[in-house]
């Protein structure tokens, strides 16, 4: 039997990392912290679309892993999933305290949209924000119910982790995916 008092301990550990993120992820676009003279982290863009290329990449191998009904290398798996999107997340939020936002057509880089720049992209800009805000929007949904999945696995609720990540697994993967293809989408506008 699941270790009950455990069980809601991690879950209101939870809640309050899900609380500390979303209130980081609103506060970097407002707050910006300068850098050092000569410190760019422009470095970091491409280094977040291959974290998370990494974690879709290894959310495969671990599916793979469980269907094969190996068990701990599919425990091994997600830990270095979650680890990666770990690693993403606190590095995506350094970048975006530090950095200013790259607009999706912005040519000249001057922060804002001609009429001739959104001409210039038409309706590709429109297919990027869909992307972009359905995986904001997903990746925000998900972070809980990604811990809360990790959460019945480690107190042995096996079933329970099986029903959840049944679901879980996609919006996970498809945020993964998206990040980088927002990347890819974005790079022509990067300084």
């Amino acid at each position: 039997m699941a270790d009950l008092q455990l069980e809601k301990k991690l879950n209101v550990g939870a809640w309050i990392v899900t609380g500390a993120v979303l209130i980081l992820v609103g506060v970097m676009r407002q707050v910006k912290i300068p850098l050092p003279d000569g410190v760019d982290l422009g470095f970091l863009a491409p280094f977040h679309a291959g974290v998370n290329a990494l974690t879709a990449v290894t959310l495969v191998i671990a599916l793979y892993f469980i269907k094969q009904k190996q068990v701990e290398a599919h425990r091994k798996t997600m830990m270095v999933a979650l680890g990666l999107s770990v690693l993403f997340l606190l590095s995506y939020v350094a970048y975006h305290f530090t950095t200013p936002e790259t607009i999706f057509g912005d040519l000249d880089g001057d922060g804002s949209l001609s009429a001739e720049e959104l001409a210039a992209v038409g309706s590709t800009r429109t297919f990027y924000l869909i992307i972009l805000l359905t995986h904001i929007v997903l990746a925000a949904v998900s972070l809980p119910f990604i811990l809360f999945t990790f959460i019945r696995a480690y107190t042995g609720q096996f079933d329970r982790h099986r029903k959840m990540a049944r679901w879980v697994w996609p919006i996970w993967f498809y945020v993964a995916v998206t990040g980088p293809v927002a990347y890819l989408m974005l790079m022509p506008y990067y300084p």
